[in-house]
């Protein structure tokens, strides 16, 4: 796998952990990954918290040279194909800080129900001070709950390798309409507004051409807009959940080169269809 992030796009069938540890350090730019959101039926939290220890006698040694010991209670089963999602998830994103290289980003796009448990984890791996931005990304699609506020949203947690290094160019990136035109001038409401940390952004249409089928796609302009403030043209972006291959068609859109991973044939079949020029690895 040493010359993966080399030649043309690729998509790949494996297991996204057994793939991670085989690329070299500091390969890619940006990763996004979308993962399990581990919304099975039957759930029950894990207790977690991370305090800081003397002597460095802790289960993990943080940036700063800090030791940190960090606490799971039992974690109850899942109807999820795993049942401990975080022990699942942990050693991928310590992968992912591993392979960016040194002005390179992570996107963690999560919903609700774990995106706080996440953040723990991201700053225990990457450094607190390496927290770029949370952004919440709403819609308004699907049931109304009339017994709570109803949930349309999703939240995407962005990590840089380097606080001092990392690539980020607003210019690149889609502009917005004014919420209030009539305040601005008009060559500001001409060009449009650098999105926020709030994004509303429509989910994709159940009946229009970007839809695939696979279950939980994502729309191109949301990941569009990731790709193109944390990379620049030609460089190599991942993603090792990558179901429908949305980041594959946002890359192919602006120029930057891809690898995306999944380990289900249903995936790597609709991917195949959608991105027909990528090479097709591992089967």
């Amino acid at each position: 796998m040493s010359a993966i992030f080399s030649g043309d796009n690729k998509i790949i069938l494996a297991d996204n952990m057994e793939f991670l540890t085989s690329v070299p350090d500091k390969s890619v730019t940006m990763i996004y990954v979308d993962p399990p959101f581990n919304t099975g039926r039957t759930q029950s939290r894990t207790q977690m918290k991370t305090v800081r220890v003397a002597n460095g006698k802790g289960d993990r040694v943080g940036f700063g040279g800090h030791s940190y010991e960090t606490l799971r209670g039992a974690l109850a089963s899942y109807d999820d194909a795993f049942t401990n999602y975080w022990d699942f998830l942990e050693p991928r994103l310590e992968q992912a800080w591993r392979i960016l290289a040194d002005d390179g980003t992570l996107y963690l796009h999560l919903d609700y129900r774990e995106v706080h448990y996440a953040k723990v984890m991201l700053d225990m791996i990457f450094g607190r001070d390496h927290f770029l931005n949370e952004i919440i990304w709403a819609y308004d699609y699907g049931g109304k709950s009339r017994s709570r506020w109803p949930a349309k949203h999703d939240t995407i947690l962005v990590y840089v390798k380097d606080p001092t290094k990392y690539w980020f160019d607003s210019e690149e990136v889609d502009r917005e309409p004014y919420m209030a035109p009539g305040l601005v001038t008009p060559e500001k409401r001409e060009r449009g507004k650098m999105p926020t940390d709030v994004w509303w952004h429509t989910i994709v249409s159940p009946t229009g051409k970007e839809k695939t089928g696979y279950p939980t796609q994502k729309p191109v302009g949301l990941v569009r807009r990731m790709v193109a403030a944390s990379s620049r043209r030609g460089d190599w972006v991942l993603d090792f959940f990558a179901g429908s291959g949305t980041l594959g068609a946002a890359a192919q859109q602006l120029g930057r080169r891809y690898v995306l991973v999944d380990q289900n044939p249903q995936a790597i079949d609709v991917m195949t269809k959608r991105l027909p020029a990528a090479a097709l690895v591992g089967v």
